[in-house]
This record gives C-alpha cells, structure tokens and sequence, in this order.
C-alpha cells in the first residue's frame, strides 16, 4: 500500500484552536445567524464567549464558515458569518451497521463512527443483541460533538432502528454489505476488500454473541456481499467496528487521497 508524501497530497490545514460548533441553518457571507437557545446557552454560558469571539460553524452542506460573536446573549446570540474557511467535500457512501450494546460503549462506537467517515448509522437488532431502549437524542448529541471536535463537515444520517432479516429483505443490490466474520475463507482482510467492486458500501458489526447460523446464512445469500477477516484475535464490537472501518476506508473509501494506488 502506498500513501501520499508531499505537503500538496496530505490533509489540509485545520483550524483546531477555534470552537467549531454544528447549525442547520443555511450558511453564507455577511448573513447573520441567529444561534438556537442550546448552542447560545453553550457559547455565552458555557464558554464565557462575549462579542467579537471566533465561532467556525458548519450544516453538513456548505462546508465550513468562520463568524464572528455578535449580540452575546444566551438566549438567543447572533453570529456574524464572515467567510468560508472549507468547502464542503465530497463523502464516501458508507453506511454503518451495528448491534446496539450497553450504554456506555455505544457512545463511543458512535462517536468512532462519524470519526471513521461513515455517512449513515443503522442500529440493528440480531438474534443475539441484548440492549435497553435506545436514547435517539443521546446518540444525535454524541455524533453532533464528534463531529464538532473532529473537524468532520458532516453529521452523519441516524436511521431507526431495523431487525436483521427485515434489512436484508429489503437490501439494495447496488450496495455491498462487507460483515465481520470470523470465519471468512478469506483472510486477508485486505484482499477480501480488493476484489470489492466500486459503489455504495456498509459495514455490519454484529453483536456480543456473534450472528445466528441462520443470520449467516441470510447473510451469504446477498448478490453483493463480502466477508471481512479482522485477524486471529477476537475483538470487541466496538473495536471491530473502528477496525472495520478503518480497512474500508483505506482501500476503498476517502482514505485514498488523490486517486493513489493500494
């Protein structure tokens, strides 16, 4: 595998200093923004920001825009959007399944995902997942600050939650379906990942407890599904998720800068 090695190929230059904070507002020059009460509250409360504060905002769409605080108060502060600091870029389509676990690790293994690049989460529940009701505004909070922290210009889709087998019905063709396996016959994650033709992805992390024989086997009736080898150690499925993502994102996501070879 090759990787970029000039300055001109590598990631551009972020701006890690300055508060970045998510909107849904639409963006563009010279437009004042009027913040939610959250995201005042937030910026005046929180952070003791005051007027003529640096604030970089960014919908998901437009990219990312650098304001200026105006009227800092915390019900309802005003921003002063000045420039475009970051075109909005261009995404892989990956969607991001995953069994739902306890609490405290799906904040992370969400958090990981927006981190990772995905641009669709999925909670699916197997025969084998043991979960409590999912928190919907939890998880949107987690993946709005990841995204905030991370320099990512887009939150990434929260899709409700689906049964296996009702997903898998209804399964587009066009979309492969890469599941971690432990049994691939392939075991080079890498090459498995190769022979993966061009086009919408998604990455199934199952539960705890592993897939069902019969969720295999639906599984392996896909047109356009590949099984994906992480190595000879068994992993969580937290971090099997980052380390799926990871492999998928090199070899056939926007890991590959500028169209360089694997």
């Amino acid at each position: 595998m090759t990787f970029p090695t000039s300055r001109s190929q590598s990631l551009p230059d972020y701006d890690h200093r300055t508060q970045r904070l998510f909107v849904a507002n639409d963006l563009s020059a010279s437009t004042p923004l009027i913040l939610s009460r959250e995201a005042s509250h937030y910026l005046v409360t929180v952070l003791r920001f005051s007027e003529g504060d640096s604030v970089l905002v960014f919908n998901g769409r437009q990219g990312e825009w650098l304001g200026k605080l105006g009227k800092a108060d915390r019900k309802a502060a005003m921003l002063d959007v000045i420039r475009q600091t970051r075109t909005q870029p261009a995404f892989t389509d990956l969607d991001y399944l995953f069994a739902p676990i306890k609490a405290g690790r799906l904040d992370y293994i969400v958090q990981k995902a927006v981190e990772m690049g995905a641009s669709r989460l999925i909670p699916v529940i197997t025969r084998h997942t043991q979960h409590a009701r999912l928190n919907i505004e939890r998880m949107n909070a987690n993946m709005i600050e990841a995204a905030e922290q991370c320099g990512v210009l887009r939150v990434p889709e929260l899709a409700p939650e689906i049964k296996l087998d009702a997903l898998l019905a209804r399964w587009a063709p066009s979309r492969t379906l890469i599941f971690c396996d432990e049994r691939a016959e392939q075991q080079n994650p890498i090459a498995a990942l190769q022979a993966t033709p061009r086009g919408p992805l998604a990455v199934l992390i199952g539960p705890e407890g592993g897939f069902s024989t019969e969720e295999r086997d639906l599984l392996l009736k896909l047109p356009s599904v590949i099984r994906l080898s992480l190595g000879p150690r068994i992993l969580r499925a937290d971090t099997a998720g980052v380390a799926a993502l990871a492999l998928v994102q090199a070899v056939l996501g926007d890991w590959r800068m500028n169209g360089l070879p694997l």
